[in-house]
C-alpha cells in the first residue's frame, strides 16, 4: 500500500468510526458557549473510568520494581481513600488536593480517588523547590497535600503559613515531622470494602490544575476539565483502533480473549500531562502500567522483558537511549510493538532509528500538544510517521486549527509559517486565578500556543517556539530545524541551538554540542555537517562543546536560559 493510499484509508476510517451511531461518534455540542465537536459515546468523566476499572479484577494494573497491584486492589484503595477524604478530612467537590512525588505507585490511587470524589487534583513538579511548591499550593488554595519524603520534608516547616493543611508523607523512613501523617498509617485506616461516595461529576467540572513549567515569571495553572481528559483518552483509543483496523486489512479485528495483556513502560513524569494520559488510558483497555523511580536503562530493559510490555513512552533523550539498548539486546525487547515519543521536538533521525533497530514492525508514535491542550491535538504514527518524520501529523477529530500571523492575528496562506492556534474539547478553560494570562492566551475558545508552524495538505509542521526563533540579518532560523540536522551526525550525543547578539546581523546561532563518548569532533566538522543539509545562513557561527549533559526539564526541553548565561563568558558578541 502506498503512503497516499494509507493516508486516505486512515482518513476514511476516522470518518467512519466517528459517524453517528458508531463507537467513537462525534456530535456538535455547546461547550462554555463555544460550538464544538465532541465524543458523544464512551466515558464523559474520569469518575466513570475509575469506577469501571474494577471490572478487570485480578489483572495486574501497576508494576513498580518488584511490587505490583491488581485492578481490584487499586479499586479498593480508590474507594476507601475517597471515603476518607470526604468523611475524615471534610473535602468536598471542587476542593483542591495537591500531590508531588516521584513516579511511585501511590500516585495512581490518589489521582483516581480525587476524580471519584469530584475534587481537583493539583500535580506539582517533583523537582520543585520549597518556594515553588509553596507558591503553587497557596495559588491553588490546596486543602490537602500528599508527597514523598523529599517533598514532605520541604513543606513540613511551612505548614503554619499554608494554613495547617493535612500533609501525608509517602515512603518516608523514621518518625515523620510534627503535623505530618504517614501514608502507611492512612492506608491502614481505609475501609477497602467501602463503596465510592455518591457524587455527581459532570463533563465540564474541573478535574486538574497543572502548573506550566515556564522559564520566566510564575508558573500558570492550566485548568483541565473531565471533558478535556476524556477527549484526550478517546483520541488515543481512536488512533489505536484505526491503526489496528488498518493492520487487520480494513475491518476492526475481533477481540481476542487469549491475547497477552498490553502494557506500557511510562517514563514520563506522572505530574506531566503525558504521564496523566498514561494513567487515564490504561484502565480503559485493561492495560498494565510500569513506572520507575527515575530513568534507568538496565532496569527498563528488565521490566520490559519480565513484564512483556508492549509499549514504551518517553521523551526523545530517553527513547534514544532505549533504542541503543534495544539494538544491543534485541531479545529483551521482543514484546515491544510501539514506541511513543513526546514532550520535546523529535529529531527525524530518531524515527528512522526506531524503524531500523527492530527486525519486525514496531510503530513509532508522536503527538503534538501542550498542557493547555490536554496532551495531543495533532498525532502521527506508524507508516505515516516513517514517511514524514519531520511532521507532527494531522489534527485529531474535533480539533480546529489556525495558522495565524502573530502581529495581525490574520490567517496565513497554506504552507506559510505562523503561530499555531487550536480550538476543541481538549483545550483547557483557562488559567487558575489568573484572568490576565487567560485573556492573553485564549480568544473565543482558541488557544494561542506560542509555537510557530505551517500546514501543507493537512500535515502539520512545528518549526519552533516563537521565543526560540532567531533572526539573523532578516532571515529566520528555526532552532528545531538546525537541531534536527545536528542529531543526524553519528558523533553527536546531544545538541541544541541558542542565539547570541551580533552588532550588524542582530543574532547569530551557537551550537552547543555534547559529543558521544570517545568521539573526535571539531567545530568545523559540525558546521560542515549542517552546511551539507541546510542553507548557509542556518549554519552555526559558533560551536561550543560540552562534556556534561544539557540541562533539561523533566519533559526533555532544553533549559536554554541557563545555557545563555554560560555562553556569555564563552562566546564574545560581534
Amino acid at each position: 500500500m502506498t503512503n497516499a493510499s494509507a493516508v486516505s484509508q486512515r482518513s476514511a476510517l476516522l470518518e467512519r468510526f466517528t459517524a453517528p451511531g458508531q463507537r467513537f461518534e462525534i456530535g456538535e455540542r455547546m461547550v462554555r458557549g463555544v460550538p464544538m465537536r465532541v465524543y458523544t459515546t464512551g466515558p464523559q468523566t474520569l469518575r466513570e473510568i475509575a469506577l469501571a476499572s474494577r471490572a478487570f479484577g485480578d489483572r495486574p494494573f501497576l508494576v513498580y520494581r518488584d511490587e505490583r497491584w491488581t485492578y481490584a486492589e487499586q479499586a479498593g484503595i480508590i474507594a476507601g481513600l475517597a471515603r476518607c477524604l470526604e468523611e475524615e478530612y471534610g473535602l468536598r467537590k471542587g476542593d483542591r488536593v495537591a500531590i508531588s512525588m516521584r513516579n511511585y505507585p501511590e500516585w495512581t490511587p490518589v489521582f483516581w480517588a480525587t476524580q471519584v470524589l469530584g475534587l481537583v487534583l493539583v500535580p506539582l513538579n517533583a523537582w520543585g523547590t520549597a518556594a515553588e511548591l509553596r507558591y503553587a499550593l497557596a495559588d491553588a488554595g490546596a486543602r490537602f497535600f500528599i508527597g514523598d519524603a523529599e517533598r514532605a520534608a520541604l513543606l513540613a516547616p511551612h505548614l503554619e503559613e499554608l494554613g495547617h493543611i493535612p500533609l501525608i508523607e509517602v515512603r518516608g523512613s523514621g518518625r515523620p515531622a510534627p503535623g505530618v501523617r504517614k501514608w502507611d498509617n492512612l492506608l491502614a485506616s481505609l475501609d477497602l470494602a467501602a463503596t465510592p461516595p455518591d457524587v455527581e461529576v459532570n463533563p465540564d467540572d474541573d478535574s486538574t490544575i497543572l502548573y506550566t513549567s515556564g522559564t520566566t515569571g510564575q508558573p500558570k495553572g492550566a485548568i483541565g476539565t473531565h471533558r478535556n481528559h476524556c477527549t484526550n483518552v478517546r483520541n488515543v483509543l481512536l488512533n489505536a483502533f484505526v491503526s489496528a483496523t488498518i493492520g487487520a486489512g480494513g475491518e476492526p479485528p475481533a477481540p481476542d480473549p487469549d491475547a497477552p495483556q498490553p502494557g506500557t513502560l511510562c517514563t514520563f513524569p506522572l505530574f506531566h500531562i503525558a504521564g496523566i494520559t498514561a494513567i487515564s488510558v490504561a484502565p480503559l483497555t485493561g492495560a498494565k502500567l510500569a513506572t520507575q523511580y527515575k530513568w534507568d536503562r538496565e532496569e527498563a530493559r528488565a521490566l520490559v522483558r519480565r513484564e512483556q510490555l508492549t509499549n514504551v513512552a518517553g521523551v526523545p533523550t530517553v527513547i534514544r537511549q532505549l533504542i541503543e539498548d534495544a539494538a544491543a539486546h534485541p531479545e529483551d525487547y521482543a514484546s515491544v510493538t510501539g514506541i511513543a515519543m513526546g514532550g520535546a521536538p523529535i529529531p527525524p533521525v530518531l524515527v528512522d532509528r526506531v524503524n531500523a533497530t527492530f527486525d519486525r514492525p514496531v510503530a513509532p508514535g508522536n503527538s503534538y500538544g501542550l498542557t493547555e491542550t490536554t496532551s495531543a491535538v495533532v498525532a502521527h504514527s506508524g507508516s505515516d510517521y516513517l514517511s514524514r518524520p519531520d511532521s507532527v501529523g494531522r489534527c485529531l477529530p474535533g480539533t480546529d486549527m489556525r495558522v495565524v500571523d502573530p502581529a495581525t492575528s490574520e490567517d496565513m496562506a497554506e504552507g506559510e509559517v505562523g503561530e499555531l492556534w487550536f480550538r476543541g474539547p481538549s483545550i483547557v478553560r483557562g488559567y487558575w486565578n489568573n484572568p490576565e494570562a487567560t485573556a492573553a492566551a485564549f480568544t473565543d475558545g482558541w488557544f494561542r500556543t506560542g509555537d510557530l508552524g505551517r500546514v501543507t495538505d493537512g500535515w502539520v509542521y512545528v518549526m519552533d517556539r516563537m521565543k526560540d526563533m532567531l533572526i539573523r540579518g532578516g532571515e529566520n532560523i528555526y532552532c528545531a530545524e538546525v537541531e534536527a540536522a545536528l542529531f543526524e551526525h553519528p558523533a553527536i550525543e546531544d545538541a541544541t541551538i541558542v542565539g547570541v547578539p551580533h552588532e550588524s546581523l542582530g543574532e547569530e546561532a551557537v551550537a552547543i554540542v555534547v559529543p558521544r563518548e570517545g568521539a573526535t569532533l571539531t567545530a568545523e566538522d559540525v558546521q560542515q555537517h549542517v552546511a551539507n543539509q541546510l542553507a548557509s545562513f542556518k549554519v552555526p557561527a559558533h560551536v561550543v562543546f560540552r562534556s556534561e549533559p544539557l540541562p533539561r526539564t523533566q519533559t526533555g526541553k532544553v533549559l536554554k536560559h541557563e545555557l545563555r548565561s554560560v555562553l556569555a563568558a564563552q562566546v564574545r558578541p560581534r
